[in-house]
């Protein structure tokens, strides 16, 4: 029981690590929730099952973590999850635009004098 326990926690802990950090902004409550089911399975692991088990315990969350941060970038899901759109606009700065209407004025007023 106290394995099964232990094995529950790590994969929870993992899981609210992820959603954390794709699915949800900001360091918030899956994020924390996410440590500390991973710190729980860690001491749950030392105390209950024995020294070499929270080893191993420490090793596969640090693994395991690592692993399903990386496979998650590498994943498509990923891709599908992002904004991948072209933005093509572009924005004019506002003192070109009142050197252009400036020089839009005097060429006018170039032509009306030239009349």
């Amino acid at each position: 029981m106290n394995v099964f326990l232990v094995v529950l926690l790590v994969l929870a802990g993992v899981a609210l690590l992820l959603m954390e950090m794709f699915l949800l902004p900001g360091f918030g409550i899956a994020g924390v929730s996410g440590f500390g089911c991973l710190l729980a399975a860690i001491v749950v692991a030392y105390v209950w099952i024995g020294r070499m088990a929270g080893y191993i315990t420490l090793a596969a969350c640090l693994v395991l973590s690592a692993l399903a941060i990386w496979g998650f970038l590498r994943s498509p899901a990923l891709e599908k999850m992002a904004l991948d759109s072209k933005i093509d606009s572009h924005v004019e700065m506002a003192h070109n635009k009142l050197n252009k209407e400036d020089k839009e004025n005097q060429n006018k007023s170039q032509n009306s004098k030239e009349e």
